[in-house]
């Protein structure tokens, strides 16, 4: 057991991991037996016809249904943004949420184009976390209790979850904790976030390196990465994770910020996100790094690093998209068309 395991209240946290359902394979099974009589060569459909197994196959159902998507949004302060690695001040963090709620971001927009809802998640956005750089971003009670918090976005029938994320100052928070779990040097997960220059990148870079080194003794629990390098948003985002794994909800993870909460996961279980679908690569030069690291490949590789669950929910689109295809498309005997080797 890593030495920095502290006991309640992380210990219920691991108890639900050493619970996590598999995959259901009987679901998977009649995927594929309905989709070899589908009016269509076989495999031509690509990765859309894995996307239907893999809905089934955590809807423990089929054909899987998409009926209440979510697009969860969730905002979080940092301390550590007075060392001046964001190109933008904290109180833009408030602002957005605002935007959010009135319809101007892009997130909305997106959403209302693939009929997905949208929840946001202010998430004492006037307590910043601690400067991971010399404190703890949170202590465990506080961290526990906001991933606790993020357990209850798949209340009310969800049955696709996007996780997103808003937060002044978090990419600098997701590349120590990919640091942190991964390895290398700080400039191995650093890039422009928000638009940085070369100097604002230098001083993200030495903010990373610091705080590494600050809790240096105590990187060895995924849990205690969390929330000594963490914020807010991203342990809600584990939270949402992992409750949406124990109740069978299909995940579309977004970016860089989001991929970083999956990685804690990830390094809790590596089967943790089996049940997870990464929507796309960000333009974040470590984003495609930590997700070969976690052994994944993104739906989409659009140059984007908005953030704000954005790339969650077009990827959201396809997976409705994928999920219609198999339930809609008519059998060859229901459409008289000839199967392959069967002409007379």
């Amino acid at each position: 057991m890593p030495s920095s395991m502290s006991g309640l209240p992380f210990d219920d946290i691991r108890a639900l991991v050493a619970r996590m359902p598999s995959a259901d394979e009987a679901a998977v099974a009649k995927i594929r037996a309905r989709d070899a009589i589908l009016t269509k060569p076989a495999g031509s459909l690509g990765r859309l016809e894995e996307i239907v197994e893999w809905l089934a196959a955590w809807q423990a159902k089929a054909p899987p249904a998409i009926t209440h998507p979510l697009v969860a949004i969730f905002a979080g302060n940092h301390g550590v943004v007075r060392h001046g690695v964001s190109a933008y001040p904290a109180e833009v963090t408030q602002q957005m949420v605002e935007n959010f709620a009135a319809g101007g971001a892009a997130i909305n927009q997106i959403c209302l184009a693939n009929d997905l809802g949208l929840k946001v998640y202010d998430l004492a956005l006037e307590l910043p976390t601690g400067d991971i750089t010399s404190e703890a971003a949170l202590d465990e009670t506080a961290c526990a209790a906001t991933m606790a918090f993020g357990m209850e976005a798949i209340a009310g029938g969800v049955d696709l979850l996007c996780v997103g994320e808003m937060g002044i100052g978090n990419t600098t928070a997701a590349a120590a904790i990919l640091l942190a779990l991964f390895g290398g040097v700080a400039g191995d997960w650093v890039g422009p976030g928000t638009g940085l220059d070369n100097d604002g990148i230098a001083r993200k870079r030495d903010a990373v390196a610091a705080a590494i080194a600050c809790h240096a003794d105590h990187l060895d629990d995924p849990l205690e990465v969390l929330r000594r390098l963490g914020g807010r948003e991203i342990a809600a985002m584990v939270g949402a994770i992992l409750s949406a794994r124990m109740s069978r909800v299909p995940v579309i993870v977004d970016g860089y910020v989001a991929g970083a909460a999956a990685a804690v996961v990830h390094a809790l279980d590596e089967r943790g996100l089996d049940h997870c679908l990464f929507g796309h690569v960000s333009a974040e030069p470590g984003h495609r790094r930590a997700l070969e690291r976690m052994g994944k490949i993104a739906l989409l590789d659009l140059g984007m690093r908005l953030g704000e669950g954005t790339g969650a929910a077009l990827a959201a689109g396809i997976v409705k998209a994928a999920a219609g295809l198999h339930s809609g498309m008519a059998t060859f005997v229901q459409a008289g068309v000839s199967e392959k080797g069967t002409e007379k």
